[in-house]
């Protein structure tokens, strides 16, 4: 069934040629077209799902020119990018919906939304690194619009930033595949690594390729020093802002570093090449890097923002650790901090729409006016400091026991410090939602309740925010079921990387 990728493929990329196809003001039509190209695609995943269990890997290929071959291919690691990407794109196209009601230019939006899921897809079924590249750049130019969808002169700013960022690191990963290309050939993620055969005769270049690589890839991971952009994106409205963070961009770059290790390079090239101690510097300073100024910040995005830059690290974190248990920790933060990010954001954007909330220090008694809501904050804040029984314990639990199986005990001491440092931001916050008492008669009063039977804000704003929040919980809880997060992540680490 080498149709079923291409088809997965195709079903974003129509929704946004119809999208951009439609008039400004038929929004029914373009409801109707978002959300049955996310279930359509969510089933076609499925659909691999069920096919990779039963010993199946549906490919596509496509010469280029010679030498050159464009791939998609549904295996295990591609797949589960790809089930994040559409449970999450069914999430958040819902939740747009209900965000950008009867704001201006919403057909610009979707359009570029529905590319920006595609080339998501994309990167997550590319078989090789030249059709990983394609799909890179393409959501590079697909996300741009969106960043600067309100456009005044600050969003403007801060698209330009994120310009210069993203297509620098796209030069940097073009002349880094050019040159692999050059020395070892077409190399396909579906067969075994061959590059350790010019280990002892292109040792140095074989390095500086990776670092080439994992530069242009730690741009989009947010890696320092390569984070500058990330902070100033969240001028973005609030469903870019969960995409950004929780799947398409951020994860996009966190997946590319996975392929590379795993599959182009290999772990024992890369370990021989001392590139995992590289990745754990490199990871172990983000992360703290991260959490210390998420400390410091004053407004509610820009922290969930500092807090990404960390979390995503974790991946990288479990990758410099070679073992079964790092992997698998990686593999499976990369599910799961998509889950939780996803929701803080959705809540977040729900506090901004429903009583015009942007500062920490203004959210004194909102849980009990957005009970709902500030549920499903908790839930995604207690998941990132990594309390049970909710995904991000599963994760971090993973990650500490890959780093004693290493013996690498300065590991240990990053996740803990880590985990104190999320506390450290986000209790008060939570302090703050549930203890405080908030703004009386005639000090900045909220806006008016709504009447009563309705919900505390847009049913389209909150479900999709209580729905990411109850996956967090039972990819906790039901970790050790059959396709859980964690037995999929389990799946391809002893199958695919860990035989």
């Amino acid at each position: 069934m080498a149709w079923l990728p291409v088809v997965a493929l195709a079903m974003s990329l129509m929704a946004a040629a119809i999208i951009f196809l439609l008039p400004e003001n038929a929004w029914r039509l373009r409801t109707w077209v978002n959300l049955s190209a996310a279930v359509g695609k969510a089933l076609l995943v499925g659909i691999m799902v069920v096919r990779i269990v039963g010993g199946q890997e549906d490919t596509f290929s496509l010469p280029v020119v010679e030498g050159v071959t464009f791939v998609l291919r549904a295996d295990a690691l591609g797949v589960m990018f790809a089930g994040l990407s559409s449970i999450l794109w069914l999430c958040t196209t819902i939740y747009a919906i209900g965000y950008l009601e009867d704001s201006p230019n919403r057909k610009r939006f979707f359009g570029f939304f529905s590319l920006c899921v595609a080339s998501t897809l994309g990167i997550a079924l590319a078989g090789n690194l030249f059709t990983f590249l394609i799909f890179y750049e393409i959501l590079t130019l697909s996300t741009y619009p969106l960043v600067v969808h309100r456009g005044n002169d600050t969003v403007l700013a801060a698209g330009r930033v994120y310009l210069r960022y993203t297509m620098t690191a796209g030069v940097v990963l073009f002349l880094a595949v050019v040159w692999l290309h050059s020395l070892a050939g077409n190399l396909s993620f579906s067969e075994p690594s061959t590059l350790s055969d010019y280990l002892s005769s292109h040792g140095i270049p074989l390095s500086v390729i990776f670092v080439l690589l994992v530069g242009g890839l730690g741009v989009k991971a947010a890696m320092v020093p390569l984070h500058g952009w990330l902070p100033r994106a969240m001028v973005a409205p609030a469903p870019v802002s969960a995409l950004l963070h929780a799947v398409a961009v951020v994860k996009a770059g966190a997946f590319g570093i996975l392929r590379v290790v795993y599959d182009v390079y290999g772990i024992a090239l890369t370990s021989s090449l001392g590139m995992t101690t590289l990745l754990a510097v490199m990871a172990s300073i983000t992360i703290i890097y991260g959490s210390s100024r998420a400390i410091a910040q004053q407004e509610l995005k820009p922290l969930l923002a500092f807090s990404t830059i960390s979390q995503v690290s974790y991946v990288l974190l479990g990758v410099s650790l070679l073992g079964p248990f790092g992997t698998i920790g990686a593999l499976v933060h990369l599910l799961h901090q998509g889950f939780m990010k996803v929701t803080l954001f959705f809540c977040a954007g729900n506090y901004a729409e429903e009583l015009g909330i942007h500062r920490i220090d203004d959210l004194n008694g909102a849980g009990r006016r957005m009970p709902l809501t500030s549920i499903a904050f908790t839930i995604g804040a207690f998941g990132m400091i990594g309390l049970p029984p909710i995904a991000g314990f599963i994760s971090k639990w993973y990650l500490g026991v890959g780093a004693v199986q290493a013996n690498m005990p300065i590991v240990v001491l990053v996740l803990v410090l880590s985990s104190t440092l999320n506390a450290c931001y986000f209790l008060p916050v939570l302090h703050r939602l549930w203890f405080r008492q908030g703004p009386s008669h005639g000090q900045g009063e909220w806006p008016e309740e709504r009447k009563l039977g309705r919900l505390e804000t847009s049913g389209w704003l909150l479900w999709p925010a209580m729905l990411t929040a109850l996956i967090s919980v039972l990819a906790g809880l039901l970790a050790g079921l059959p396709f859980s997060p964690l037995d999929w992540a389990t799946r391809v680490a002893t199958q695919e990387y860990m035989p």
